[in-house]
């Protein structure tokens, strides 16, 4: 059973950094795309990067794209995501996904493992 667990989240300042670290315990597969997705208070949630098992297929979304960079260790199965230049439209519920598929995806939808979250707060 695929088990996520996110970490490095916290309260910060307009123009700071943050990591963001996924850890996949339990059952390893042996490929598998993943992702993280965010959700703010009131909003849908929302897609921000994604990257395949060699890691040479990333995804990000216009709104974070040039200010973060999703990577991932597989021999240590972690994913991480760090930020940069954060901004208050930043703040919000990081998560973590995993699809099974080999196809970096930007839906929801497509990713059958979700952690329960990590909160990103960016003040002004």
């Amino acid at each position: 059973q695929v088990q996520l667990v996110e970490s490095g989240g916290g309260l910060v300042k307009t123009g700071d950094s943050l990591i963001l670290s996924c850890a996949n315990s339990g059952r390893a597969f042996r490929a598998y795309v993943m992702a993280w997705f965010r959700q703010a208070p009131g909003k849908e949630r929302e897609f921000v990067a994604a990257i395949n098992w060699r890691a040479d297929s990333t995804a990000y979304a216009d709104s974070v794209k040039g200010r973060f960079s999703i990577s991932r260790d597989n021999a240590k199965n972690v994913m991480y995501l760090q930020m940069d230049s954060l901004t208050p439209e930043d703040t919000a519920l990081y998560y973590c996904a995993l699809d099974l598929g080999v196809k970096v995806g930007r839906r929801p939808i497509e990713y059958e493992y979700w952690g329960q979250g990590t909160q990103v707060t960016v003040s002004s």
